[in-house]
């Protein structure tokens, strides 16, 4: 289940990617079917090592295409361990809202990003995640959970005060929210609770069924009701006059 659309945020083969705060892979394993040179980085060494089992069964499964290469490492994300402008492409999905120094995190991102490279950013859009919030203090008041609730006019200001130029938005995973809301209505450590049962059922179905039916009821639902906002930028160029003089040809 991606929340990045590709078709909205472009990959090349070859492009040097850092999934950073990969999680279980998702991102990083789409950007490695896509032939890129991936780099996914996450703090939960339990993670990165099954994210590295993961990479090697692709690349025995013939699943990447020749040239793509794959890297699972432990990192911080207020100190990366890559040079400057290393990265044509860095996404980080569902990862901001955890962490108390977000405009540290941006800093880090943009310092690895190269000029004319592009970010993606999600994080839980406002509206549901007020809802669970509302719902369930279990939900997020628990050691590395959710720390805040960005509105996108928030996100998007931080994004531009790191260097960063937005250029374009949306929402995704409608289908999501109610789970969500069902798990803090019931307890969100609760999983034996009917409606919680009945709605993953449907959610594992559509993931792997794909019917029309529920995509386009999703897509219709994602303004309203999209568990998660998605930002896209780029780092722009320096101009010309901003250039050490040697360099300003």
């Amino acid at each position: 289940m991606l929340t990045v659309d590709f078709t909205r945020f472009p990959l090349a083969p070859g492009d040097r990617v850092l999934d950073l705060g990969c999680g279980a892979g998702r991102h990083a394993f789409e950007c490695y079917r896509r032939g890129a040179q991936v780099v996914a980085l996450d703090q939960n060494g339990e993670e990165i090592r099954e994210v590295a089992k993961w990479f090697a069964a692709m690349k025995e499964a013939g699943e990447a295409p020749a040239g793509a290469t794959a890297t699972a490492m432990e990192g911080d994300a207020l100190n990366l361990p890559f040079p400057d402008e290393s990265f044509d492409v860095v996404i980080i999905s569902e990862v901001m809202e955890h962490i108390p120094d977000d405009k540290g995190v941006l800093a880090e991102m943009v310092r690895v990003l190269k000029p004319g490279g592009r970010i993606a950013i999600t994080v839980p859009r406002y509206g549901p995640e007020k809802v669970c919030w509302a719902l369930s203090d279990a939900y997020h008041e628990v050691e590395g959970g959710h720390i805040r609730i960005y509105k996108a006019d928030e996100l998007l200001a931080k994004i531009r005060q790191a260097g960063l130029k937005p250029y374009g938005t949306h929402h995704a995973h409608a289908l999501h929210s109610p789970y969500w809301w069902l798990k803090c209505a019931f307890g969100v450590d609760n999983d034996k609770a009917l409606p919680v049962r009945a709605y993953h059922k449907l959610l594992v179905w559509d993931i792997m069924k794909k019917p029309a039916l529920t995509r386009v009821a999703e897509q219709l639902l994602n303004p309203v009701v999209g568990k998660s906002f998605v930002a896209y930028a780029t780092k722009p160029h320096l101009p010309k006059a901003d250039l050490p003089k040697a360099d300003a040809k």
